[in-house]
C-alpha cells in the first residue's frame, strides 16, 4: 500500500528564504457526530437526548433520506458499487499506478476492474480515483440535475433547522479555524515557497480522518458543503488502517518547525490516537446545553486545548483573534 510520502517533501519546505517559518495549526477532524450528524439521527440518540423536545421519527426520516442520497450519488457518479471492496486510506494511495492516460474516451464499464488487485487493476482503480478527485474539485452542482440539487438543498436546510444549526455552525467553525480566506488552505498551496509567507496571514489546515470508507466520506463532504473547507487530499479513511496510522501520516506531511495539531471528535479511537501522538483532543458532546457541540464550540476553547499541550502563545497576534 502506498504511503503519503509522495507529498511529504513538498509539505516540509515552507520557511522563507530568511529562515522565518510561519505557525501552522492543523485541525484533525472526525466526521460523523462531529462535523455532521447522521448516525445519531438514524439511531434516534440525538433526538432522545432532548427528552421529548425533538420529534424522534422526524430525525430518523431525515437520517434515512441522507443515507439514500449518499448511496445514490456514490453509485451513480463515484464508482462506489464497483470499487467498494477496494477501499484506500486516501485518494493518492494508488497514484503511482496512474500512467496519466487521457480518460476522456475511457469506458469504465468495460475495463473489467476486479480481483485480484494486481498492478493492472490498481491502475484501473487509480484512473477512477483521478476522476473522483476531479469531480470533488468541480463540486456536485456540475454533475447533478436540477431536481436532485433541489432535493439536496431542501434536505440540508431541513436538517440544519432540526439540529438547531449544527451543520451551518460546524461549517462556520471550520472557516474560523483556517482564518479569513474563503477557500480551504490546500496543503500543496501551503508548500508553495514562492509566496511571501513573511507577510501572509498565518495559514491553518483542516484535515478529516473518518472511520468510514473513503468514497462515501468524500461524497458526505460534498453533500454537507465541506468541500471548499477540506480539500480532497486532506481526507483520510481509517477504515482499514486505524486512526493512529492516519495521524502518523498527517504528522509526516506537516512536518515543519512551528506546526501544532489538535484533534476534534466524539469517539474513543481518535481520543486514544491523539493521546499516543501527544496532541490535544477536544471531545464533542452532542447533548443539549453542553459547550463542546455545534453551535457552542469556540476558537477560545480550542486555543485553551492548544495551550495546555503546546504552551501559551500570548504574543502571537493570530491567537488573540
Amino acid at each position: 500500500m502506498a504511503t503519503a510520502s509522495g507529498i511529504i517533501e513538498q509539505e516540509t519546505e515552507v520557511c522563507s528564504s530568511n529562515g522565518i517559518c510561519p505557525k501552522l495549526d492543523v485541525y484533525v477532524w472526525d466526521m460523523d457526530e462531529t462535523l455532521i450528524l447522521l448516525n445519531s439521527l438514524l439511531k434516534s440518540s440525538y433526538a432522545e437526548a432532548f427528552n421529548g423536545r425533538k420529534d424522534v421519527q422526524k430525525g430518523i426520516e431525515i437520517g434515512r433520506a441522507w443515507e439514500n442520497l449518499i448511496l445514490q450519488i456514490c453509485d451513480d457518479y463515484f464508482f462506489y458499487e464497483k470499487i467498494e471492496n477496494y477501499n484506500q486510506p486516501f485518494l493518492d494511495a494508488v497514484v503511482q499506478y496512474d500512467d496519466g492516460r487521457d480518460l476522456s474516451g475511457y469506458d469504465f464499464n468495460q475495463d473489467e476492474l476486479g480481483p485480484p488487485l494486481d498492478d493492472t487493476n490498481k491502475r484501473k482503480l487509480a484512473y477512477r480515483h483521478r476522476v473522483i478527485a476531479q469531480k470533488y474539485l468541480q463540486g456536485l452542482h456540475t454533475i447533478l440535475d436540477h431536481d436532485t440539487i433541489k432535493l439536496w438543498d431542501d434536505l440540508y436546510d431541513k436538517t440544519d433547522a432540526y439540529t438547531d444549526r449544527w451543520l451551518s455552525s460546524a461549517r462556520a467553525f471550520l472557516m474560523e479555524c483556517y482564518g479569513e480566506n474563503k477557500d480551504a488552505v490546500s496543503s500543496v498551496a501551503f508548500a508553495n515557497t514562492s509566496t511571501d509567507i513573511t507577510n501572509a496571514k498565518y495559514p491553518h489546515v483542516n484535515v478529516l480522518v473518518t472511520s468510514g470508507s473513503l468514497i462515501p466520506s468524500l461524497v458526505k463532504c460534498l453533500l454537507f458543503r465541506l468541500d471548499r473547507l477540506i480539500t480532497h487530499e486532506n481526507i483520510y479513511s481509517s477504515w482499514d488502517v486505524g486512526k493512529h496510522q492516519c495521524f502518523r501520516w498527517i504528522k509526516e506531511r506537516f512536518n515543519h518547525p512551528n506546526v501544532r495539531f489538535c484533534v476534534i471528535g466524539d469517539g474513543w479511537e481518535e481520543c486514544q490516537a491523539a493521546e499516543i501522538m501527544k496532541w490535544p483532543f477536544v471531545k464533542i458532546d452532542p447533548r443539549p446545553g453542553t459547550p463542546h457541540r455545534f453551535p457552542g464550540l469556540t476558537r477560545s476553547t480550542v486555543r485553551h486545548y492548544f495551550s495546555v499541550v503546546y504552551g501559551s502563545q500570548k504574543n502571537n497576534k493570530d491567537d488573540e483573534e
